[in-house]
Parts: C-alpha cells; structure tokens; sequence
C-alpha cells in the first residue's frame, strides 16, 4: 500500500474526521489517480499561505487543511509575540467562495482555542480591507479566506502580519515550519464559537472599519473639482465578478459624486461557482463580455473590473478615435494611474520630501522610466505584492528613509497611499474615475491618455507565456527546465542580445556587456531574468500557486504595431528556447 493509500485509510478511520468527509472519500476509494492526488503530500503552505482544490483529502482545501495552517501561524505567534500576540489578536476577512465563512470561522475558533483573539469580518470583505484592517485594529496578524482569481473549485487563505503585508522573511518561512512541525492533526484545536465568544476572543467587526476605510481612500483624491465638474456627463461601468468588490466599490463612487455608475446586473451579486464567467480574471477579454455590452448601451466613458477579493483591477476605456473599447493591461493601468498621480502631486506641490516608487521585476520598464522623469527613487522588489508592503514598512522603520507614492506589479495590482499594505482595487477604481473625469474635461478619454503617455516614453509592451504542467511528474518537468536554463544561459534570445543574466536563487548578476558579477540584491528567489538589449527583457518563474511555470516578457517599440509585433516575435523566440 502506498503513502496516498495510507492517508486515505487513516481519514477513513479515525474519529477526528466527520461523517461528511469520510462519505466524500468513500465515493472515490476506488479511484487510484483521484486518491493519488488528493493525498500524495500535504497542501503546502507556501509563502503567501494555502491555495487548492477544495475538497477532502491532505492536498485539498478543507477544514482540516485550514485547521492545522492556523494552528502553525497560531504556534507561531505564540513563540514569537507571547502574551502580547494573544492581546493584538487576528483580523480575519473572507471572500464569495464556496466555503468561504466556514473557513474564516474555523480560523478563528482555533485561534481562540489557542488565547488568541479573532477579530472578524461580518460579511465578506476585499483584501485592501484587511490589510486596512490588521493596521487599524493593531493587529499581530491578518487571515483572508481567498483564492483571488482562480477557477471556482479553489479557495485558499492569504497570512499578514503586523504590518498589513502578506507575510515576508522571516514570518513566512517561521509560520511555515510550525506548520510543517504538525504531524498529527489531533495537535490540532478548537473551541465552539459560543465559547469563544464568551472568552471575549471572538469579535464581530464590520461598518466601522468599513468607514474608516472610505476615509482613507478619500485623501488620495487629487482633483476633487475635476469629479465634481464631470460627475454628471462621465458614464463608468463597473462588475465586481460577484465579488468582494461590489458594494465598497459603489459606496466610493457614490460618496464623491459620480452619479453615471451602471454596475452589470448580471454579476453584482456573490456567486461561488461565477456561473457568469469561464474564469473570474479581469485579465480575460471574455470576463468583460456583460460588461461591454452595457458599456455600449449606456455609451460609457470607462469600463471596470474587479477580481472576487478585489484587490486586482481590469480596464477598457473608449477610443475617441475609432469608438472602440480599448483593454489595458495590468502594466498600462498603472502607468496611467501612476503618471496621473506623479505628475498631479508634482504640480500640486504635494509630493513628499524622498518620494519612492515601488514595482516587480517582472513590470514594465516603463515604470522605471516614468519614475525618472519625476525624479523619484525607483525600487524594484521580487514578485509578490507583499514585497512592495514590506517597503513601506521598511521606509517607516528607517525613520521615513523614503516616502511610498506608489507601486504596482503587473498582475492588474497597484497601490496608491499607505492605507493598506497590498494592492488595491478599491483605490485603484476610484482613481482611475478621478483621472477620467480630469482627462474628459480637456476632451480625451483614459485611452486618449495612455497614447499621450506611450509617446512620451516610448510604446513598451508586455507579454506572458505560460506552460502549465500538472502533478508530481509536472513539478519534476518544471524543476528540470528551470536546472536546464540556470546552468546553460542562453547569450541570445532571438534576434535579442543577452546583456545581462540574472539568478536570483543564486543571488548572482551577470552583466555580460562589462564582464563582471554582482549580487542581484534580493532575497533567494527561483527567478531567472534576462535583461536584452532594446529595453527588452524575459524572466523565467515557476507560479508558486498554480502549477505552471510563467515566461515574462517586454518589448520597447515605436508605436502600437511595431510593439505588438516585436512582443510577438520575442514570445516566439523564447518558446523554441524552451522547445515548445
């Protein structure tokens, strides 16, 4: 009998499962690649915390799962915040998926079996929100019951910690060996929410955070006139994907007076199973179908997006020219956003003493660029929004080294303001309506803008390619690319020179133009980048929540055409790099 054979017959037999659970894996006892898979390893806790197929079994998304990933983090706090952590307590928020609630209520059961207080959320709530959260509250820690954008058979659960980032070094790899160090789901604890609550360690929170919140976001608002003078002729479409976005989202709009706000019937309500949607992902053309078509009845100016947690942003806005709905990516989105916001506070007098702006290493170089021209110090972090969160508090802790402006990764996430500590839909949403009403009043669109932009630094374009490869064999497959492309580095990708290679599992810098190595100044990440000649760049990284591995890349071209053209000529270049 194999390891995944034992597992299954250990849940099978022992008291600490329930009836429900045992019937589930009953009904696919027989079934040997089903049984493989829901038990072949335990649903890893990674640095960002769980993400998986919900359902029974040690690789699935379950209470159990979720259970003993608390118990770790709980252990965690205990060891490292003592009596202190137990006191701050944990703000806990969760999003529309299938068992969204009870994930979040067995969270804070089992945190308060452990003395821990539970702060949580009444209703579903975005993930900017409890980042917000964690802050207000003083917080030792954060949880949100998640699985973002995946297809609606995942859910997941998303650690912060104190400073309203998603866990960084050394919380993440401390949290993740408490939970490795459970071998025994009997380890595990929890209370009835009765006791808990009357231990004082289960805390409803709601309205008022949500107030606090909306005041926050208002002091980024830049041109309150240009909203004012535009709130009756701007026309903005809005789907929240039956997410966490919907009702915040509306209350933003509708307090600073944008009375045109059509939000796609369709999908404005919470939908586990998205039955609107291939896939809730503001990245897919197809997700905006209800959205665009309403966008032409209503003959509107802006079309928005938000994922199921609300922390990621998906726009198309008109074309003056053609009359056209134009889709931005998640690059072109936060560089419009971010050239508005730099430019404005500049003009405005309102740029801070040592102003920063944060980005990935796989986002556009326009970014770079952007931020040079506004003469702000440019940082970029490994992939992962918690990153940029972490400069934040980094700049705070160095007594106001550097003052965050802005930051975005190419994910469809940016953040402007300091509010919350991950990206921000909400925000992003409401300054992507201020900008379009600033930009109506001089007669253009948001795609008018984007063109003004391109012709100021240059038309850089990104694109993406993605293997996926699942199961254990997959995970081998990837490994074995990745070993193949570190230990032989190409010198050309295509037409394109190699001028610099970059290993950040090595934490090596190879600038082939110079002869020389440096270190790449990040933490160990299995992350390769190749920096090409032409602004032009590619990075190789396996996803560390879905199982593939993601080819990033970016091109510099002279107009619209010339980019799409050279973006696709790279992405051909790299797939026979990697025989595909």
């Amino acid at each position: 009998m194999g390891n995944a054979e034992k597992e299954l017959e250990y849940w099978l037999n022992d008291s600490y499962f329930d009836d429900k659970t045992k019937e589930e894996l009953l009904a696919i006892r027989n079934d040997k690649d089903e049984v493989q898979d829901r038990f072949y390893q335990e649903l890893e806790f990674g640095t960002g915390g769980l993400r998986g197929v919900i359902g029974a079994g040690t690789n699935r998304m379950n209470k159990y799962t979720v259970r003993k990933a608390t118990q770790g983090l709980a252990n965690y706090i205990l060891k490292t915040a003592g009596e202190e952590g137990k006191k701050k307590g944990v703000a806990i928020s969760y999003d529309c998926r299938r068992f969204s609630p009870e994930f979040a209520d067995e969270t804070a059961r089992c945190l308060a079996a452990n003395g821990i207080k539970a702060y949580v959320f009444d209703e579903l709530r975005p993930t900017p929100e409890l980042s917000f959260a964690v802050r207000k509250l003083g917080c030792i820690a954060g949880v949100m019951v998640t699985a973002s954008h995946n297809p609606p058979e995942y859910n997941g659960y998303k650690a912060y910690w104190e400073d309203g980032a998603q866990v960084t070094p050394p919380h993440d790899t401390g949290i993740i060996g408490e939970v490795k160090a459970i071998t025994d789901y009997h380890e595990v604890k929890t209370m009835s929410e009765d006791e808990a609550r009357a231990a004082g360690l289960y805390i409803t929170i709601g309205s008022e955070i949500d107030d606090d919140y909306m005041v926050e976001l208002k002091k980024q608002i830049l041109h309150p006139e240009a909203i004012k003078e535009m709130a009756d002729k701007l026309t903005i479409v809005y789907t929240p994907f039956h997410g966490t976005g919907n009702k915040p989202v509306q209350r933003i709009l509708k307090e600073l007076g944008f009375n045109n706000v059509y939000v796609v019937p369709e999908q404005e309500l919470p939908d586990p199973d998205f039955t609107t949607l291939d896939y809730p992902n503001p990245e897919d053309p197809k997700a905006f179908k209800l959205a665009l078509e309403l966008a032409k009845e209503k003959d509107a100016d802006i079309v928005l997006a938000t994922d199921p947690d609300a922390d990621r942003l998906g726009i198309y806005a008109k074309d003056t020219a053609t009359g056209e709905y134009k889709q931005f990516t998640g690059n072109m989105s936060g560089m419009l956003i971010g050239e508005y916001i730099l430019r404005e506070r500049q003009a405005l007098g309102l740029m801070p003493e040592r102003p920063a702006f944060v980005t990935t290493i796989v986002t556009t170089n326009m970014a770079r660029r952007i931020a040079e021209s506004y003469g702000l110090h440019y940082i970029e972090v490994l992939t992962g929004f918690k990153y940029i969160g972490e400069q934040i508090k980094l700049f705070e802790e160095h007594n106001d080294e550097y003052n965050y402006v802005f930051g975005l990764e190419e994910s469809y996430g940016c953040l402007a303001g300091t509010h919350a500590r991950d990206k921000d839909a909400i925000v992003a949403v409401m300054m992507l309506c201020e900008l379009a009403a600033f930009y109506k009043a001089q007669g253009k669109t948001a795609w008018d803008a984007m063109i003004d932009i391109y012709e100021k630094y240059g038309y850089y374009k990104e694109g993406q390619y993605s293997i996926t490869m699942k199961g254990m064999e997959g995970a081998k497959e990837i490994a074995a690319l990745m070993d193949r492309l570190r230990s032989n580095p190409p010198r050309k990708i295509g037409k394109w020179t190699v001028e610099e290679f970059r290993d950040y599992k090595k934490d090596e810098l190879v600038n082939y133009v110079n002869d020389t190595k440096t270190s790449t100044g990040l933490p160990s990440s299995n992350v390769l980048y190749f920096a090409l000649d032409d602004d032009s760049w590619c990075c190789a990284r396996p996803s560390g929540t879905e199982p593939k591995i993601k080819f990033y890349m970016g091109v510099k071209g002279k107009s619209l055409e010339d980019a799409k053209e050279l973006e696709d000529e790279l992405t051909v270049a790299v797939k026979e790099l990697i025989g595909q």
